[in-house]
């Protein structure tokens, strides 16, 4: 299908969205609507691609980033005077697939057969229809036959057009040339003063062009969202797709109702996930995982058998056997190696952690490399910042860190030293040596009854 070219129409203000952002940068399992609508045009085959922007069009153009071209309807006048800003796509191509920015709901496979159709059958015009149990607001498509006479906007709608239930999904696939010449024949002699461009079918019609349509097997592909009640329907519906697709695919969900999973997170087969998880953005799970209650990954690489608990990973790696948690936070760039503890309230931060390492508890890890075999105990502290800059601390393999002990950066704690508990360390240690850093304990006697006298 590489002769197919896509419009996705994302120009609208979204007035009962209530809100000073565009209607389709709002996110639906933590992805813009209009990347859903984007990546599933992809999936199916599109070769190019132009959004139509309008309202804060700087924040559409930022969602879609590189992977679309853009086109700015001023004002706004219709869905065809959105078209018609596009125009070079009906140049680019022999076909032309035209969505809106606002149906996140909207599969690749369901727009690859409609498409496919549109083609075999040597339609000029092809529209996506459903049947929904309420079509209030929708246009109506009007039948002759099997074929399509034309399509009526609600608020034009006879009363007896209005009865109809099968309605227009808003997605079309034309004929480019044929959909150039129509164009310049709409007008917007109609209830709203606008170019629509569903004129644009009987108006092809009209001149002996043969009209088609695809209907898809479940409507709800084709809901669109116009409220946050709606935006909440499309949340609820998308996760259950998803979620429903990861345990198909061997991943147990103890609670699926309660698991929040994005679009682009892989999992691996017989990982089990508790009630409360929520894993976004490009994260990878391997094969064999445990992910506790409450857990929040973000663009995270989990290896095979780790386990986590309770806690926080962002743009970071675990590796194969390691356990996290409960109430860990690893925060972007840290990579933990294999075989590792990170416990509860362990923070990570642009660290590198051996394999082996355990830090069990109460410990902060910033901007630190950290060999194999290291062992921190409870309340130690890399002290990465001097209030203006940050340095690295490198600790090497089989070091041993003391309780309650501070590493002041930059410094070295270098192969098999020990750190004595409750020491500040503030120059490097050599190999196999004990830095103490404290102060020596002093007894006062009797200062119980000296504090009471004064």
């Amino acid at each position: 299908m590489g002769d197919l070219s896509l419009i996705i129409l994302a120009a609208g203000h979204g007035k009962r969205m209530k809100s000073e952002d565009s209607k389709v940068i709002h996110r639906v399992c933590g992805k813009e609507m209009i990347n859903h609508v984007l990546d599933a045009a992809l999936k199916a085959g599109c070769a190019n691609a132009t959004v139509v922007v309008g309202h804060r069009r700087e924040q559409v153009i930022r969602a879609v980033g590189e992977r679309a071209a853009t086109a700015v309807q001023e004002q706004q006048l219709g869905t065809g005077h959105a078209v018609m800003q596009a125009a070079r796509e009906l140049e680019r191509s022999k076909h032309v697939l035209i969505l809106p920015g606002d149906t996140p709901l909207i599969t690749a496979e369901t727009l690859q057969a409609a498409i496919s159709k549109h083609i075999d059958d040597n339609n000029g015009a092809t529209v996506i229809t459903a049947r929904v149990p309420d079509p209030a607001g929708y246009g109506r498509i009007v039948r002759v036959g099997e074929e399509v006479e034309k399509i009526v906007e609600h608020k034009d709608a006879t009363d007896g057009e209005k009865l109809i239930d099968e309605v227009n999904s808003g997605m079309y696939c034309f004929d480019s040339a044929l959909l150039k010449k129509a164009l310049e024949k709409i007008t917007a002699d109609n209830a709203q003063g606008e170019y629509y461009l569903t004129d644009v079918f009987e108006i092809l019609r009209n001149e002996g062009v043969k009209i088609g349509a695809f209907t898809v097997e479940n409507y709800q592909e084709i809901l669109g969202v116009n409220d946050r009640v709606q935006l909440s329907e499309a949340e609820k519906l998308m996760r259950a797709r998803i979620n429903r697709g990861h345990m198909l695919g061997g991943v147990t969900l103890i609670d699926p109702d309660s698991t929040y999973i994005g679009p682009d997170v892989v999992i691996g087969t017989d990982t089990v996930i508790y009630p409360g998880a929520i894993l976004e953005g490009r994260t990878k799970v391997g094969d064999n995982v445990i992910i506790g209650q409450n857990c929040r990954l973000v663009n995270a690489e989990i290896a095979r058998g780790v386990d986590i608990w309770s806690s926080t990973i962002i743009d970071s790696s675990v590796d194969e056997g390691t356990h996290v948690g409960p109430y860990a936070y690893i925060r972007p760039d840290c990579t933990v190696g294999r075989n590792c503890k990170v416990g509860d309230f362990v923070e990570l931060k642009k660290a590198s952690i051996g394999d082996g390492t355990k830090l069990s508890h109460l410990t902060y890890v910033g901007d630190a490399d950290v060999g194999r075999g290291c062992n921190f105990g409870c309340g130690t502290v890399v002290v990465n910042y001097d209030g203006k800059n940050k340095y690295r601390t490198v600790i090497g393999d089989n070091a041993f860190i003391g309780c309650n002990s501070n590493l002041v950066s930059p410094v070295t704690i270098n192969e098999g030293a020990y750190v004595a508990a409750g020491s500040t360390i503030t120059d490097d240690v050599p190999s196999e040596t004990l830095a103490i850093a404290r102060a020596r304990q002093v007894i006062k006697e009797n200062w119980k009854d000296r504090r009471e006298e004064s």
